[in-house]
């Protein structure tokens, strides 16, 4: 028996979603686009499960779509691997927050599928790179949009036109990953940070990633009609006796945090 392509594993409101072909790079077979969609849709249906952490198994994050696979089967038709279970899609359907943790190599498909999380923990052996171009296709998860958005027009069209690798710690450099962190504290960073998102306010954690996920989405000014109209729907339920009675627990965690 065949090991599964994706392993979750549940603890503490935290849900540990692992790609699981390591032989095979964790490369986006139909077998582990398919597990990814249903594996999110549960999760979100799950509500005691309100983060999640994205990783891979062996050395590998992910090396974008199964070219053997899409040699056999090609881009044509209503069932090809771009449009058909599209993961960035399917993690998106998850509305908290999803941290990726990159332990290695993220590559075209695998690394439009980190840009698909909130948060990006990188592993010192992560690297990254676009490598569309040089396959012969273009992109159709996002990654020519949100390349340029997150790294600006001129390294994004680099990073790109060449199919050049990135490094971890190049990559935190131009704002792209959130920190670097040796191999063995990578998922215990992730975690961590995990952990703090579920300390805030419980509603807020999935209404917030929703507001800035619009908001980045429209222009400045449209986004900021859109934080007004949001935050002034949802702030009138909030009690003078509910803001007070965090206020202390604020102040506290914050003598903790610059002690």
């Amino acid at each position: 028996m065949s090991d599964p392509v994706l392993l979750v594993e549940k603890s503490d409101a935290i849900a540990t979603v692992t790609l699981n072909r390591p032989t095979a790079m964790n490369a986006l077979n139909q077998d582990l686009r398919n597990a990814i969609a249903d594996t999110f849709q549960e999760l979100e249906a799950d509500p005691d499960i309100r983060v999640a952490i994205l990783t891979g198994a062996g050395k590998a994050f992910c090396a974008g779509l199964d070219l053997k696979e899409l040699g056999q089967q090609g881009l044509s038709g209503s069932n090809n691997a771009v449009t058909h279970q599209d993961p960035v899609t399917s993690i998106g359907q998850f509305t908290g927050p999803v941290i990726c943790a990159i332990n290695g190599v993220a590559i075209t498909g695998g690394f439009e599928l980190a840009l698909a999380g909130d948060v990006l923990i990188a592993s010192t052996n992560a690297r990254f790179a676009d490598t569309h171009a040089r396959v012969g296709i273009l992109p159709g998860w996002g990654l020519s949009q949100k390349l340029s958005r997150t790294l600006g027009i001129y390294r994004a069209k680099e990073l790109s036109l060449t199919g050049n690798f990135l490094s971890a710690e190049q990559a935190a450099e131009w704002g792209m990953v959130n920190r670097v962190v040796a191999p063995e504290e990578l998922l215990s960073t992730a975690r961590a940070l995990a952990t703090d998102m579920l300390s805030v306010v419980p509603e807020c954690l999935p209404a917030y990633k929703a507001l800035i996920d619009e908001g980045y989405a429209q222009s400045f000014g449209d986004g900021i009609a859109t934080e007004r109209r949001v935050s002034g729907a949802a702030n009138s339920k909030v009690s003078a006796d509910a803001l007070e009675s965090r206020r202390e627990g604020i102040r506290q965690r914050g003598q903790k945090q610059t002690n």
